[in-house]
C-alpha cells in the first residue's frame, strides 16, 4: 500500500511517499480502507518533534489521525462491525497512520459513519470532535445557561465545539478574524470577537469555562474572563502531571510537566479558578454519541479544502498557514 511517513523529525519536512504491506490484523483490529483522512496541526507538530518526549513513536512512522473508510477485514475478537461497513475514527495516540491507503484500529475506537455525511466530511470530524467533546461534557460538565469562550472559533476544533455547546444550551463567545465573524455567528456563536480589533478580556466576563487553543499570551489573558470556581481548559499546553501520569510518563517527566505549568496554575488559583490541559484521546462510544448529533442536524462539518492524496504535502502546508476555515481532507480511495 502507499503512505506518506516520516523518517526523522524535521521541522517543516516533507513527507515521504512509500509502499509497504498492508497492516497486520491484531485480535480486535478492524482493517480500513482508507478513503479520506483530515489534516490536523497535529500532524505537522508531530513532525516537526514537539511531542517526542511525550509521544515516543518509532521511526519511520505514517502520520494522519482522522480517518473515514469501509472495513475489509476484522479480527477473530470483533464483533461490532463487519467487511463493508462504513465506518470513521481517530485511532488511538500509539497506533496512529490514516496517510495511508489502509489502517488497521482497534474497534473500540471505531464507530459507524454518519449517514448522512460523504467520506470527506466524515473524516474531518472525529479528532476534533473529541477534543470539543472531552473538554466540554467530560472535563468542563458544561451546563445549560453556562457561559463558554470558545478561542478560535473559524478553526477545526472551535467550529465543531462552538455547535456542541449551543447544543448543550451554553452561552458561546469565541474569537476570530474580521473575515471569519458572519461564519462563526452561523455555527451559533452568541458573542464573537475580533481580536484584530478587540481585546477579549476587555470586553468578557464571568464566564464558567474557556477552551484555550492558542499561545501563551492568550492563555494568561483567558483568566481575567473567568469567574470564581470557572475553569479554564488548554489542548494547546503547558501540559500538566495530571496529563502525564494518565500518559504513563516516568516520575522524571511528570516531574517535568508539573514545572512546564506551574505558572499558570499558580495564576489560577489566585484568581480562585483552575487550569488543565487536555490531550484528547481516542474513543469510539464517544464518537458514537457524536454520530448522532450529527444525523440529527445538531452539528455539521466545515470543511475549508479537499485535496487528491497525492499532495497530502500540499494539505500540510495549508494547514500550518493558520488560514483554514474548518478543517482540511485528503481524499484517498
Amino acid at each position: 500500500m502507499k503512505s506518506f511517513l516520516i523518517d526523522r523529525y524535521e521541522k517543516g519536512g516533507a513527507l515521504r511517499l512509500a509502499d509497504h504491506p498492508q497492516p497486520k490484523l491484531r485480535e480486535n483490529d478492524v482493517l480500513v480502507e482508507v478513503h479520506a483522512a483530515s489534516v490536523n496541526a497535529l500532524d505537522a507538530k508531530i513532525r516537526n518533534g514537539e511531542f517526542k518526549l511525550i509521544l515516543p513513536y518509532r521511526l519511520p512512522l505514517i502520520l494522519g489521525n482522522d480517518v473515514a473508510g469501509v472495513v475489509v477485514r476484522v479480527g477473530s475478537g470483533v464483533r461490532r462491525f463487519k467487511p463493508g461497513d462504513e465506518v470513521y475514527a481517530r485511532p488511538a495516540q500509539d497506533r496512529i497512520g490514516t496517510f495511508a491507503e489502509y489502517i488497521a484500529m482497534d474497534e473500540a475506537d471505531v464507530a459507524l459513519k454518519p449517514n448522512n455525511l460523504t467520506m470527506q466530511e466524515a473524516a474531518s470530524i472525529p479528532l476534533v470532535a473529541l477534543t470539543a467533546w472531552q473538554v466540554l461534557v467530560e472535563r468542563a460538565n458544561l451546563q445549560k445557561g453556562q457561559k463558554v469562550l470558545i478561542h478560535a472559533g473559524s478553526g477545526g476544533v472551535g467550529t465543531i465545539a462552538i455547535q456542541l455547546a449551543k447544543y448543550l444550551g451554553a452561552q458561546v463567545a469565541t474569537t476570530t478574524s474580521t473575515a471569519n465573524i458572519e461564519l462563526v455567528k452561523s455555527l451559533g456563536t452568541d458573542v464573537a470577537i475580533d481580536y484584530k480589533t478587540d481585546k477579549f478580556e476587555e470586553v468578557l466576563r464571568d464566564y464558567d469555562v474557556v477552551l484555550n487553543s492558542l499561545g501563551t499570551d492568550t492563555l494568561t489573558n483567558s483568566l481575567a474572563v473567568l469567574k470564581a470556581g470557572g475553569k479554564l481548559i488548554s489542548i494547546s499546553g503547558p501540559p500538566d502531571r495530571e496529563f502525564a501520569k494518565a500518559n504513563g510518563s516516568n516520575w522524571l517527566l511528570q516531574q517535568v510537566m508539573r514545572l512546564l505549568s506551574l505558572g499558570i496554575r499558580r495564576k489560577a488559583k489566585h484568581r480562585g479558578v483552575s487550569y488543565s490541559f487536555l490531550f484528547m484521546t481516542a474513543n469510539g462510544g464517544q464518537l458514537s454519541q457524536i454520530t448522532s448529533l450529527i444525523e440529527a442536524g445538531a452539528i455539521r462539518p466545515v470543511v475549508d479544502r479537499i485535496f487528491p492524496f497525492e499532495k497530502t504535502n500540499e494539505a500540510l502546508e495549508y494547514v500550518e498557514t493558520g488560514r483554514a476555515k474548518g478543517k482540511v481532507v485528503v481524499s484517498v480511495a
